[in-house]
């Protein structure tokens, strides 16, 4: 037998990652820096609860020497207010995207209580409303959709507020491509006596950066991920009104999570740093360019794109027709070094395991450095893939 140790796995995917193209619209590179501080000694350190500044009144943390994660937590709840120009309050523990959400949902919610959001086909996360997450376990969810079109059907989301009374109305998606209007989530939520959480998990980096319009200011809770188009390392942030404050940190630790990741708190506040720069905005404009012009490359080939286009850093790419599905793309492309995921489109014939269609991404190849010019090589590549595999 040949010894193997776990040095190996980590040199292998490195030479993946350098070798392929990476269209995975929920992925990207960080920095050396970010890297760094993950790897830094924060974490050898235990720090449950929070430090005591943040914790009206409470206790603050269990643990004893804790005054340098004090410290560096309380930095990167200030950093990243600064990022989205907000005076929210801020918890920076959740150790991802979906606990982020679970938590959120504890803050304000009852088990049994009533949620409305986007579905899974439609472009839902998995913790809005599928049946297998834990959000359809705790919660009574009912979901809205897209038109013919592809875009929100804001008339029927109102309907089905006003018929299903949700106590909590979640805007936001996993690969919907197309700029939400939070405003008009509001006034649904107002109308109805709901709560308004906005998960901007994928387009939180181009909402940063004023490139879309910003949930601030209207959503009572925002939850996101610190990767995606935000380029930090794995993990996830909520931000919520203050008077919901002691709610969601409680709903984070004790009910959720135990002690936060502090190495990964620190790797946060440096991605936050990295955030603020003006290279930084000209890279999220970069991303946009991007993704509109493969976008449209694919559609001058001939082939649909869901909704016509794109406003962020995604789209996706039907194969109804093709004689393709989603599965069997993404296994053809990853034979020729290019990483996509299959997905669902909009009533999907097929389950999810196969789907439709294919998610596509800009945001880690525009961190690699592609301009317009090599996306757009980049859907002649894909193009050559789908006709070879026919």
């Amino acid at each position: 037998m040949i010894y193997i140790n776990a040095f190996d796995f980590i040199h292998k995917e490195e030479q993946r990652q350098s070798e392929t193209i990476e269209l995975i619209a929920s992925e990207n590179f960080v920095s050396d820096k970010v890297r760094e501080a993950t790897a830094s000694v924060f974490t050898n350190k235990y720090c449950e609860g929070y430090p005591a500044t943040r914790s009206s009144g409470r206790v603050g943390r269990y643990y004893g020497g804790c005054q340098n994660a004090d410290a560096l937590e309380e930095y990167c709840c200030d950093m990243w207010r600064k990022v989205f120009n907000t005076d929210y309050h801020v918890n920076v523990q959740p150790h991802s995207g979906s606990q982020a959400n679970m938590a959120a949902y504890l803050s304000v919610l009852n088990v049994g209580d009533r949620i409305l959001s986007m579905s899974l086909d439609a472009g839902g996360h998995l913790t809005h409303s599928s049946e297998v997450s834990f959000v359809s376990r705790l919660f009574d969810v009912k979901t809205y959709g897209v038109d013919e079109n592809g875009f929100i059907d804001y008339v029927d989301v109102l309907n089905k507020a006003r018929e299903f009374k949700p106590k909590l109305i979640v805007a936001g998606a996993s690969s919907y491509s197309r700029e939400i209007d939070y405003f008009a989530f509001k006034s649904i939520a107002n109308e109805v006596n709901a709560y308004l959480m906005v998960d901007m998990a994928h387009p939180a980096g181009l909402i940063a950066t004023g490139l879309l319009k910003s949930p601030f200011e209207c959503a009572d809770i925002i939850t996101t991920t610190t990767h995606k188009t935000l380029r930090g390392p794995r993990g996830g942030l909520i931000f919520c009104k203050h008077e919901l404050a002691k709610a969601v940190d409680s709903a984070v630790f004790p009910r959720t999570q135990g002690g936060p990741l502090m190495n990964v708190i620190a790797a946060k506040a440096v991605a936050a740093e990295e955030c603020l720069s003006s290279e930084y905005k000209e890279y999220c404009e970069q991303i946009i360019k991007n993704s509109k012009v493969m976008a449209q490359e694919f559609m001058r080939l001939g082939y649909n794109i869901v909704s016509g286009g794109t406003d962020n850093h995604m789209f996706l790419l039907s194969l109804v027709g093709t004689g393709i599905n989603g599965k069997q793309l993404q296994e053809e492309c990853d034979k020729h070094g290019i990483t996509l995921n299959k997905n669902a489109i909009p009533n999907d014939p097929l389950p999810p395991s196969q789907a439709s269609g294919v998610r596509i991404g800009t945001a880690a190849m525009t961190t690699k450095g592609f301009v317009e010019a090599d996306f757009i090589d980049v859907a002649h590549k894909i193009d050559e893939i789908i006709v070879t595999f026919l």
